[in-house]
């Protein structure tokens, strides 16, 4: 092969990886997948286009509706199976396959979710991710959903959480998702032996994410909108999470696809979180 030529990709493995993209992102069109698939730009679409029809075909993905001109791809309940099959994936539990959410008109709000993971390096570590994931604490009736999660292998199960903003909610909601997770950090859990004095310990680190030292930090990626009332709505919701005591860094999703730096409007802060909720009673 002549030096910096591009190797074709079989129809087989163009299949392989579809799918595998779909089982992490759940929702893409033609356009973001090359980016993952054949390395390929433009030139990767036709390839991409073919094994999407094939996969169709098998009943292993479908389309329910389309991001501009763009038709928008997710897995059916048997191309999930047959992810599932394959140990192809670490376990995902109680995953859909994003079918729902493109028919029920939240489809670009998913393929802005796909593109932000994408400009985030998704192709290194894209079964790393997870999209949808849920986060409630039962006593409180505290309950939301993260758009996507990085739990990268390392040691320490580094994870990243991140939302999406397309533009079309409220800046006081766009405000209270982000707090949200200062008050999913705060709760604390009571342990110890009944009539024993026992002691308290963050939620999060006991339930959820038991190997990381500090909380996730939260990343915020707003699009949807002209960059300037990007830039604008950026201002407004560091002005709204002003003294926020959990790490949360902003960036709009042009910038994270040029490569530009977020901006840090919240730190952590674990003394300031168990000064402002209160602490469990013990038994």
């Amino acid at each position: 092969m002549a030096k910096g030529k591009k190797s074709t990709p079989t129809a087989g493995k163009v299949r392989a990886d579809a799918l595998r993209m779909l089982g992490c992102v759940r929702i893409a069109t033609v356009r973001q997948m090359p980016q993952v698939i054949t390395e390929e730009d433009r030139d990767g679409r036709s390839y991409v286009r073919r094994a999407m029809k094939e996969l169709a075909e098998l009943g292993l993905a479908e389309t329910n509706g389309k991001a501009g001109k763009h038709p928008i791809w997710n897995l059916t309940p048997a191309g999930q199976k047959a992810l599932a099959d394959g140990n192809e994936l670490p376990p995902r539990p109680k995953a859909g396959t994003g079918a729902k959410a493109v028919k029920a008109g939240f489809g670009p709000h998913g393929v802005a979710v796909t593109d932000m993971i994408l400009a985030y390096g998704g192709r290194k570590h894209l079964t790393d991710w997870q999209v949808e994931v849920n986060h409630a604490i039962k006593e409180t009736g505290l309950s939301f959903n993260t758009d996507a999660v990085l739990a990268l292998p390392t040691k320490t199960s580094e994870v990243h959480l991140f939302e999406l903003d397309n533009g079309t909610m409220s800046q006081a909601r766009l405000a209270k998702e982000v707090w949200d997770y200062e008050r999913y950090a705060g709760h604390r859990v009571w342990e110890g032996a009944r009539g024993t004095i026992g002691n308290t310990f963050p939620f999060w680190q006991r339930h959820r994410y038991t190997r990381s030292q500090t909380f996730p930090r939260l990343h915020v990626v707003l699009a949807g909108k002209e960059e300037h009332l990007l830039d604008n709505r950026l201002q407004a919701l560091a002005d709204d999470v002003k003294g926020i005591a959990v790490a949360v860094w902003v960036n709009t999703l042009p910038r994270l696809q040029r490569g530009e730096p977020w901006y840090e409007i919240g730190v952590d802060d674990p003394d300031r979180r168990r000064w402002r909720y209160p602490e469990p009673v013990g038994r």
